[in-house]
């Protein structure tokens, strides 16, 4: 039973946490499916347009490599749902979270490639091959830097507010010294611990002797 016990800053327990993890990746997964299907239906359609037969060969296989890369990363990210259903209700949500997060990751792997052929291939064919080869690199640069170089450098921005107390950190407060002869109560435990009578009292009756003087 020590499964269902929670274990996380949530108060979630590894079950609950896996269903969450799980839909949250769904929910990526929704974005990146929609701009490979785009692109998967933009190649499709390239093959019959009139100007397909003029291509050379360079080009004829870089449409090939583009159109394949562009199939498995599709592939790769329809695999979660798959896998969800073939091990449904089998108690494998969390080994199903980790390896969904692979494939979710390798399938960004691969986008980055099938986007970087498309460009070199459409401004290739359009305006030269130098351009095609300057705007898929750059396509290819763009993609790592948004995909890979970001995420790196606001972990570790998050990281550095951590180490160093972040604006999201509570400030310290300077408690006011006690009156001599009373008790000291932390301020978490005032709401909770009240001083005895007694020392409210005294405490009282010398409050009363000062402003009499």
């Amino acid at each position: 039973m020590a499964e269902h016990r929670p274990c996380t800053a949530r108060g979630e327990t590894p079950l609950q946490r896996a269903d969450r993890n799980f839909v949250e990746l769904l929910q990526e997964l929704r974005v990146t499916q929609t701009g490979v299907q785009i692109l998967f239906a933009f190649l499709l359609s390239l093959a019959f347009t009139s100007r397909f037969t003029s291509l050379d060969t360079v080009q004829r296989v870089t449409y090939v490599i583009t159109l394949l890369l562009a199939v498995l990363a599709a592939a790769l990210f329809t695999a979660p749902a798959a896998l969800h259903r073939s091990l449904f209700q089998q108690g494998a949500k969390p080994r199903i979270v980790q390896v969904s997060s692979r494939l979710a990751t390798t399938g960004l792997i691969v986008l980055v490639f099938a986007f970087s052929g498309s460009v070199l291939l459409v401004v290739d064919v359009t305006t030269s091959r130098v351009g095609g080869i300057a705007a898929g690199a750059a396509t290819f640069l763009v993609c790592v830097g948004l995909w890979g170089l970001l995420p790196r450098l606001v972990r570790r921005a998050g990281l550095r507010e951590e180490m160093h107390g972040g604006p999201g950190r509570p400030e310290a407060t300077v408690e006011e010294p006690a009156p001599q002869g009373t008790v000291r109560i932390p301020a978490p435990l005032r709401g909770t611990i009240s001083q005895p009578s007694a020392v409210r009292e005294g405490a009282a009756h010398r409050e009363a002797s000062a402003r009499r003087r």
